[in-house]
This record gives structure tokens, sequence and C-alpha cells, in this order.
């Protein structure tokens, strides 16, 4: 099982761990492994952030650069079940056909109990699909952390949601270099499917206020055209697998924390959270916009709203934009602190 192969892939620090005849969701049994890598690994508390749609261990924002809110924290950045890295159609021709976010916590979950001794995290940070395995994570080991942190993420797929990742999926699998799922068997890759995904998923990613104001520009772009066939036709084209690409698609789509629970209901998943959680949305993000987040955070019993206010749409949550990324790690830094302030002051309280 190899690491993705492309130009440019950075393989820095990344370990891996087996896990034999793991069992996933669907009932499939098979032998994986699980990409990760730990960054100041003699640090204190334990912090776990999962990798995103289109992301790599290696480019996920981890919060540790100058200021960092986690500078001083033993931080495991470990690769999602699909993405390429860690097990994935791409690199297990044996994988499952489908994926659950539950799969991914579960693996997470060993990989820190039984690999690297973690006994409890200070907190799960998410961006993306990585918030939604966050939330997966309080509800499914709720007693493991004290903090959760989504960021431009929710505990259950909105319909509108849903909707969008179907465009990007039609383009891809209606292709003809897709060749309806056959391209493997003739020894090819479905490059032009692969550049009408990144194209379709391209003006969703950031907002139309985005767009108004030429902001590729700053980029380095002097046309949209060139922004769009450089960052996300080419990066897409070069550095995915079609398959990887749909299996997480597919667990996007079908994100729902109500799975964890045996009635179903997410809205008592949400109120059954035990951790503090510091839901981040982005104000333009048209995945998980935040009125979706508004109601999520009234069915939390420790929940805070902290709305990211940017023209960067989706794309803010995962560090595009460096004003944006600072006033989240100062904003995780309060939430963080002000909690741990607040414990102290009770204990405190009490002890008088």
């Amino acid at each position: 099982m190899s690491l993705p192969s492309f130009d440019g892939y950075d393989s820095t620090g990344i370990e891996h761990y087996s896990i034999p005849s793991f069992k996933f969701v669907s009932g499939a049994s098979l032998d994986i492994r699980i990409s990760y890598r730990s960054f100041n690994p003699s640090g204190g508390k334990a912090v776990i952030i999962p990798t995103c749609y289109g992301g790599r261990i290696n480019d996920t924002l981890n919060f540790m650069g100058e200021n960092g809110v986690l500078a001083a924290c033993h931080v495991i950045v470990v690769a999602m079940l699909g993405n390429g890295e860690s097990s994935s159609p791409s690199n297990e021709p044996d994988f499952p056909k489908s994926l659950d976010y539950r799969d991914c916590i579960n693996s997470q979950y060993e990989l820190l109990t039984k690999h690297l001794g973690i006994k409890e995290l200070e907190a799960v940070i998410g961006f993306s699909m990585a918030g939604q395995q966050a939330y997966h994570w309080a509800c499914m080991y709720p007693q493991f952390m004290k903090y959760v942190v989504p960021i431009c993420g929710s505990a259950k797929t909105s319909v509108h949601n849903y909707a969008f990742v179907e465009g990007p999926k039609a383009a891809l699998t209606n292709s003809i270099d897709y060749q309806d799922g056959n391209y493997r068997s003739k020894g090819t890759k479905p490059s032009r499917g692969l550049r009408a995904f990144g194209r379709t998923y391209c003006p969703w990613a950031l907002s139309a206020a985005w767009f108004r104001e030429g902001c590729y520009q700053d980029l380095g772009y002097k046309e949209v055209e060139q922004f769009i066939q450089a960052e996300w036709e080419d990066k897409f084209e070069k550095a995915w697998d079609a398959e990887d690409m749909l299996i997480l698609a597919r667990m996007w789509q079908a994100g729902d924390i109500g799975k964890t629970q045996q009635d179903g209901d997410y809205l008592k998943a949400l109120q059954a959270i035990e951790a503090k959680v510091l839901v981040m949305p982005a104000r333009t993000d048209t995945y998980f916009p935040p009125e979706d987040s508004e109601n999520e955070v009234k069915y939390l019993k420790h929940g805070e709203l902290a709305v990211v206010e940017t023209i960067w749409g989706h794309m803010a949550g995962g560090g595009a934009n460096p004003k944006d990324t600072k006033w989240m790690n100062d904003r995780i830094a309060q939430f963080m602190d002000s909690k741990a302030l607040d414990l102290s002051a009770m204990k405190e309280a009490m002890d008088k």
C-alpha cells in the first residue's frame, strides 16, 4: 500500500499504523492502514485534527505556527479513511464500496489509544468534513475529549449541501473518460472527469463577493479562467483519484450524527454531547451556512457560536486567508482558555 505519488506530494513526517481485520459499519472486514503525523509528540495535552475533503496531512491547518493556540500541544493530524493516504479505494483494491464517518472515528480512536497510548484528548478540531468528524467524535466517545471545534462543518449534512455535491459527482461520473467506472480496467485515468469535477466545485468553495472583488488577482491570476484551471482543474487532475473523491463525497452527503443513536435522531444526539463545543461557520459559506450552525448550537448543552466574518466562503475555514486564520486561532484560544479558567474558578469556589 503506497502513499500518493503525484509530483509535489509532501510525505514529511508521515507515519502509519496498521489495524488487522478492521470491521466497517457496512459489515466488511479488511486489514487497513491509518496514516498520520505527530507534531510536537513530547508536548502536553493531545489534540486530533482529521483531514478534510481534498486535504492531505501536511496541508491541513494545525494552528501550530507562531502564536498558534496549539503550539504547546501534541497535535495528531490523521488522514481519514478514503483520502488516499490512509486506506482508500486508490491503494486498496478490496476497499469497501461504502464508507461511514463512524468508520473514520473508530479507526482514529484505535490509533490514539492502542498505538499512541493516548487516554484522553484536550480537543478535536476539524474543518469541513473534519468538522463533521469532530461532531461524530463527540457523540461516539463523549468522555474522551474536553473541547470540540467544528469549523465550517455540520452535525448533519443539509439537503442543499447534498444537492451541491451531486453536481461535481455528476460532472465526474458522466465524463466520457470515466467510462462508467471501468477506466481502471483499461489502464486509463479520467482526466476530463477530474477537471470537470474541479471546475464545478470551484464557484461554491468561495463567495460571490470574493469573485466580484477579484480576489483571485491577489493570488497572482489576472483572469478568473486562469485561476479555475490552475487551482481547481489542474490540482484535482494531478492529485486525486476519482474513486477516492467519490467515496468521500458519498460519505459527506450521508453525514448525520443521528446514526450514532439508536433512534437516529440527530437533535437528540446534539443534546447528548457532553464536550464544550465551539461551532465556527463562515459567514459566506455556501456548503455549511451559519444559519445551520445557529440551529445546531441551540441543542448543545455547552455550545458557543463564533461566525467567521469573511468573503472567503468555505475556504476561510481551511486557512486560505491569513486574516481569517488568525481570527479563528485567537477565538479558539479564548474559548479553551476561558473554559479552563471557569472550571478553575468553580473548583476554588467549591473548595471554600
